[in-house]
């Protein structure tokens, strides 16, 4: 995303999220505990613009998406949104759908790593907000249920469709997504949907830590390399080849390569600059 903004001031307060950044790591916490962190339309608006706003500023190097209470996110408030988009027409229910698409648009390209922190269910809305993470750090209460056809819409919602298959293979993503029936910890760890199985209640600080280590690491590659990973995943080998040339050339003229020679040469750690 662009570095260049506009006369618009920065967000000083986001009223569906909580946002603490410190250290180059942002922590964004889903706040609704006693509704399981069920998403808003205001919820996912706050989403697709805070990731563009950190990815301007870069001065976020990782972000942890966690959730607070009992669970990660049970998905789209069942009476905000499912019951307000019944009394909407076509365009409106496209303006919806393509906003929260946005959202894991903003995951997917933002210049920094996203682990979520996964405790208790991850379901709906929730679950894809988990599978558009780079990193998925669940401990053994987690759950993932992506359970659109389970209301009668499509299981492709939100980019699933194409995320899915690319993470657990097109068996286990047809029948996650036919079904939706929830997977429990110990069975997303052995079909590759969790990339961490943490010890019991640990998710969240284990998330930090892995967010930490990312920050603390060159953030000019791991960009870099988040980016190849979504822009080649259709493209053939020969054009991704060139894409890794071309993008190889340009970081090994970046002072985070010439700073590993120089640590390396005098035999001490790289201060990594992301540039």
């Amino acid at each position: 995303m662009s570095p260049f903004t506009g006369s618009a001031a920065r967000t000083a307060r986001w009223e569906h999220l909580r946002v603490d950044v410190a250290d180059g790591v942002a922590t964004v916490t889903l706040a609704r505990p006693d509704k399981l962190n069920a998403l808003t339309f205001g919820a996912y608006a706050d989403l697709r613009d805070l990731l563009a706003e950190l990815s301007r500023e870069r001065a976020v190097r990782a972000l942890v998406l966690a959730g607070e209470g009992r669970g990660f996110c049970s998905g789209g408030d069942v009476d905000e949104i499912i019951g307000a988009t019944l009394s909407m027409d076509t365009a409106q229910l496209l303006d919806f759908n393509r906003m929260t698409g946005q959202v894991v648009r903003a995951v997917r390209e933002c210049p920094f790593p996203v682990i979520a922190a996964v405790h208790g269910v991850a379901a709906g809305a929730g679950a894809v907000l988990a599978l558009a993470a780079d990193f998925r750090v669940a401990d053994p209460s987690a759950r993932f249920a992506f359970l659109f056809t389970r209301v009668g819409l499509s299981g492709g919602d939100m980019g699933a469709a194409y995320l899915l298959p690319r993470i657990v293979g097109l068996g286990h993503a047809t029948r996650l997504l036919m079904l939706g029936e929830p997977v429990r910890a110990p069975e997303a760890e052995r079909i590759g949907l969790i990339s961490a199985l943490t010890d019991e209640g640990h998710a969240d600080e284990a998330a930090r830590t892995l967010a930490h280590r990312l920050a603390d690491g060159p953030a000019l590659a791991h960009a870099q390399t988040k980016a190849l990973l979504t822009a080649e995943l259709d493209m053939p080998l020969s054009a991704s080849i060139e894409l890794d040339a071309s993008t190889q050339a340009l970081l090994m003229n970046a002072e985070d390569y010439a700073e590993f020679h120089a640590a390396f040469t005098e035999k001490r750690p790289p201060k990594w600059q992301g540039r």
